[in-house]
Parts: C-alpha cells; structure tokens; sequence
C-alpha cells in the first residue's frame, strides 16, 4: 500500500521532475524536505519518511538525472546551485513556505546552501554525514565508481553484488539479503529487462567540475543559531571527527551524533540515527507542531 502521492512538476529550464509527497496527518503538519546523496534517489528515505509522516508532512524528490525526474541533455547543469533551484520551485508549487530539511551527503551541502538562500524559510536542518569540509579520501572512493562508464546488470543478484563492491566498507554488517534490498532501491529494472543505475552517469560531469571546491565555512555559519543536528557514521571516509568538531566549536546550536559500525553514508534506517532524528524534531518542533 501507497503511503505517498506521486508528483511531478516542471523545472524552470522544462525538465520533469519528480516527488514523493508523505502528506501527513493533517494540511497543516509542519514540512520536511529529505534531500539525497550523490548517486542516490526518494526511495533511500522511504522508512524514514513513513515514520515521520506520523507527524510530518515529508517531501522525497528525485534531482534532475535521478530516479524518475527527467535526465538533463546537458551535463553542465549537474550541479548544487541549480538542484536547488529546482527543490525551491518544488516547494513554490506546492505553496509550502517553511520547511526542515533532512539532507544526506550533497543533500546535506544543498541544505547548507539553501538556508544561506531562503533563511526565513529553513527551519532547521539535519545534515548526514557531510559538512562544509569533506575528505579527500570519501570524495576519491565516490568519484571512482561514479566516474565508470555506464554498466548494466542481468539480473538482481548481479547488481546486489555491484552494490557491495562500491558500498562494502561503509556497510560491514549488511547481509546478502541486505544487498539485494539496497539494489532495489538503487537501481531499477529496464524494458528490455536489463538492470540499471537509477542515475543518468551524466552527473559526474558536475562531479569533475567541482574538484576546486569553494570554501563552505562562511556558508555553513550562517545556520549559527538555526536548529542544527549533524550525523556521522563511525567509519566514514568523508565527514572527519575532527571536521565535526569543528562544525560544533563554530555552531554552538549544533548537536552531533555518531552511528555505529557504518560509514558513508548512514542510511537513516539505523536504531541510532532515527533515536537521533526523532530526538532533534521533538525538541525543535513548536509547540503547535504536536498535537
């Protein structure tokens, strides 16, 4: 059974693109927006999102390349700037003005990005697992798989194997059963029934273009004061202890956490982060917020 409702809408440059809309309990339930990883799709928050639209309404869209939004012809528009673009005219249509934004790796720059955009409109932000520093070994691992040329799959087992070669040292504890799951997710079957990535391999042209990074210390203080909660997974390879340390000493109203045993990126599935996350919302919600 459906718990969300399918919606497309279309970007200012004539793209299709894509949302899952949890709608909540009532038209008034406070927003949050779970925005993706690099390579990843809606479907990553969909345990997540079906435990939060208990209170919330919850917002899963698909970046352009992504899932079931439209891939872009040209490449050069794989980028944060105009993803964001599109996410704010996902909430324009839908009327929503304020809203938490739950962001998983770039999900996480978006949302940085985002409230330095609409700071009136951001609430609050979770960012897992990445910050305004990243290391350089996490971004080498990412770029190395993601910059393959395109590949398929003959059936699920293949891909679940796939999956485990590119995700096998964030997962330790993932069983077989495991990865077949997070193949499901990450990949879709083809008509003529070829498996697939479930990302146009365009997006590691944007990926290239932004080896010199610009620096997202200033960015990321301008959440100084916002509620703020950062995840990291124990052995990630991209978000440092010490980058999170960092990111507390500069933001006071900072909460981190630590997921045990996983690496880039928690799934937001684990015990430890949806404790986390549930904690996070309760004490930020307002006091209407619950009722």
């Amino acid at each position: 059974m459906l718990h969300y409702a399918d919606t497309y809408y279309a970007s200012t440059d004539g793209l299709r693109l894509y949302a899952r809309d949890y709608t909540g309990p009532r038209a008034e339930a406070p927003v949050l927006l779970c925005l993706p990883g690099l390579t990843r799709n809606s479907k990553d928050f969909d345990g997540l999102a079906e435990h939060l639209s208990a209170h919330y309404r919850v917002l899963c869209p698909d970046l352009r390349g992504r899932g079931r939004s439209a891939r872009d012809p040209d490449h050069d528009h794989y980028r944060p700037d105009v993803y964001a673009g599109d996410i704010f005219g996902l909430l324009d249509a839908l009327g929503i003005g304020a809203f938490g934004v739950i962001g998983t790796s770039l999900g996480a720059l978006m949302a940085i990005g985002m409230n330095a955009l609409a700071p009136l409109r951001v609430t609050r932000v979770v960012l897992n697992d990445a910050g305004p520093e990243l290391d350089p070994r996490g971004l080498a691992r990412i770029a190395a798989y993601v910059g393959k040329p395109a590949t398929s799959m003959s059936s699920w087992a293949e891909a679940a194997q796939r999956m485990a070669e590119n995700y096998g040292a964030c997962y330790p504890d993932f069983t077989p059963a495991d990865w077949v799951a997070y193949a499901r997710v990450s990949c879709y079957r083809d008509v003529d029934g070829i498996v697939r990535f479930d990302y146009d391999p365009g997006i590691a042209r944007g990926l290239a273009n932004g080896s010199a990074t610009p620096d997202l210390w200033p960015v990321f203080d301008l959440l100084a004061g916002k509620p703020a909660l950062v995840l990291r997974g124990e052995i990630s390879d991209l978000l440092a202890e010490a980058t999170v340390a960092k990111m507390c000493a500069r933001l006071p109203n900072l909460r981190a956490a630590t997921i045990p045993t996983h690496g880039h990126a928690p799934t937001l599935d684990e015990p430890a982060a949806r404790a986390a996350i549930d904690e996070f919302l309760r004490a930020t919600d307002a006091p209407a917020d619950r009722v």
